[in-house]
């Protein structure tokens, strides 16, 4: 026996092949900096392990609706309207373990071989790798750093088609930590409004911003319904352990993935969406609160990076990634991102794992604590001064 086909065409995400790599040299004795992982640092708010722990003692152990809980999705889709200005209910929420089965699940039931999707490039991995399994065709759209970090318009116009299906946004961005103005989404909105394309807004990092809150394109008129969002409770609430995302999109769409989802894992843990309900719902305050502190580390770390020669970091509008162009100094940037891991014990991401047009930047996560983030600093310093 061997493996099918399609497996050649799967790919990974190389952060956590640096996590592992990292562990291996933090085992053999080695200080490591972990710069790596797309992780928030801080604990799970109290009163949601509460209502997790309350909802276990009540036996909310058992199977649950494909769909999502009733109460949950009813708390979702309120959420959703609160802060998108938009009107869905619940019948237009789909609950699922982790995020990314609304990147896997969609198109899986939307896309055929030779269909092409636009995607952002540098962007999150899966979305290349879920488009190449299922044999459609991936339009990378670089992301330009001279405009922010957001996709090219003019060139965006030109790579659309009849064959274009599906569009790809990110807004909070990782990444590069940038987001789409509310002019360029309505320049988007305009261009595919009346093609027959769904976009997928991966919408995950909506709550970390440092100036303006993000626009989601499901507020200009005709894009309601031809839109999934992406969201979950991984990086809002620091719970990327308990696995809970959702997609909120039209009912045909929801009906294919509740298919889909019943075939893969029947439902999400009842006892997490207990605590979804309590995490929505609120106090917000432990949220509101890392957000500061990622704003307080982004404006420090970007400018400590911006003081090593060579490196030119742009300080990002959302998520909590810098995202740092590092051509000047001459490296290649995985071995300059290997190197940093190897002998300065800093664990990075080469640009390039995020997309062809990633090469010559390096993504640190700066969701790591502020004295670390300083001292990471020092040592890429350091590193420099001697290479």
């Amino acid at each position: 026996m061997k493996l099918a086909e399609r497996m050649s065409r799967i790919g990974v995400e190389t952060a956590f092949d640096v996590l592992v790599r990292a562990r291996k040299l933090e085992a053999q004795g080695k200080n490591v900096i972990h710069l790596e992982i797309g992780e928030p640092d801080f604990d799970t708010p109290r009163h949601i392990v509460e209502a997790a722990q309350k909802a276990l003692d009540e036996g909310w152990t058992h199977y649950g609706p494909t769909q999502g809980l009733p109460e949950l999705r009813d708390a979702i889709a309120r959420y959703i309207n609160r802060t998108r200005g938009i009107k869905v209910g619940p019948e237009h929420v789909s609950v699922v373990p982790g995020g990314k089965p609304i990147i896997f699940f969609p198109m899986l039931a939307l896309l055929e071989p030779g269909d092409e999707v636009i995607y952002p490039n540098p962007g999150f991995p899966i979305y290349e790798s879920m488009i190449n399994f299922l044999g459609a065709k991936p339009v990378p759209m670089p992301l330009v750093e001279e405009r922010g970090f957001v996709f090219d318009l003019d060139r965006l116009k030109d790579s659309l088609n009849d064959r274009t299906k599906m569009l790809v946004l990110n807004s909070p961005q990782n990444p590069t930590g940038g987001q789409i103005s509310r002019e360029d989404l309505k320049a988007i909105a305009d261009l595919v409004r009346d093609r027959d394309l769904i976009v997928l807004a991966d919408e995950i990092y909506c709550e970390i911003y440092y100036d303006q809150p993000p626009v989601s394109i499901t507020t200009f008129p005709g894009m309601l319904e031809k839109t999934i969002i992406l969201d979950g409770f991984s990086k809002s609430f620091a719970m990327t352990g308990w696995r809970m995302g959702y997609g909120v999109m039209p009912t045909w769409i929801v009906d294919a993935v509740t298919k889909l989802m019943v075939n893969c894992a029947s439902c999400t843990a009842s006892f997490t969406q207990r605590a979804g309900i309590a995490a929505l719902d609120g106090p917000w305050d432990e949220t509101r609160k890392m957000v500061a502190e990622f704003h307080r580390r982004r404006d420090a770390f970007c400018d400590g990076l911006n003081s090593i020669p060579g490196f030119r970091c742009a300080r990002p509008l959302g998520a909590f990634y810098a995202f740092a162009n590092v051509r000047d100094t001459g490296w290649k940037s995985k071995e300059l991102a290997d190197a940093l891991l190897a002998e300065a014990g800093v664990a990075c991401v080469d640009g390039a794992c995020f997309g062809a047009y990633g090469e010559g930047y390096i993504r640190f996560s700066y969701a790591n604590a502020f004295e670390k983030l300083m001292d990471a600093v020092d040592r890429i310093k350091k590193f420099m001064a001697s290479h």
